[in-house]
């Protein structure tokens, strides 16, 4: 398989130190105590949506460029859909995959989707 990875990139599920996961509603309720002290963002990601993975890989590339400082949140859409719904419900966003949410100070201040997510927006 060296040959095939060297072609088409070794496949992996790790993720970038910067990123938090949120798996549970106890994460969630953390993440929006800890806006209250930092900016942080919350990348909602499909894991099967070839779209969804290469608008993650820009972000990343984006984060790792700059010096912005926020708080990196990610949420595996599939296995934890009943969170994504109550991120949405919450906040009042419509779901999107992918989808980046701005949290400060407990509210959504900035949210985009697809293509327009972009570190500017933090």
């Amino acid at each position: 398989m060296g040959f095939f990875n060297t072609i088409f990139g070794e496949k992996t599920n790790e993720l970038p130190d910067f990123w938090k996961n949120i798996e549970s509603e106890e994460d969630l309720k953390n993440v929006i105590e800890e806006s209250h002290h930092q900016k942080v963002v919350i990348f909602k990601h499909s894991t099967r949506c070839f779209i969804s993975k290469t608008v993650l890989k820009n972000f990343e590339k984006e984060i790792n460029e700059s010096e912005k400082v926020a708080l990196y949140y990610f949420l595996d859409l599939l296995a934890h859909r009943n969170l994504s719904n109550k991120i949405a419900e919450d906040f009042e966003i419509e779901h999107q995959s992918p989808q980046i949410i701005v949290l400060e100070n407990g509210v959504a201040i900035n949210n985009a989707s697809h293509q327009n997510i972009s570190l500017n927006l933090v």
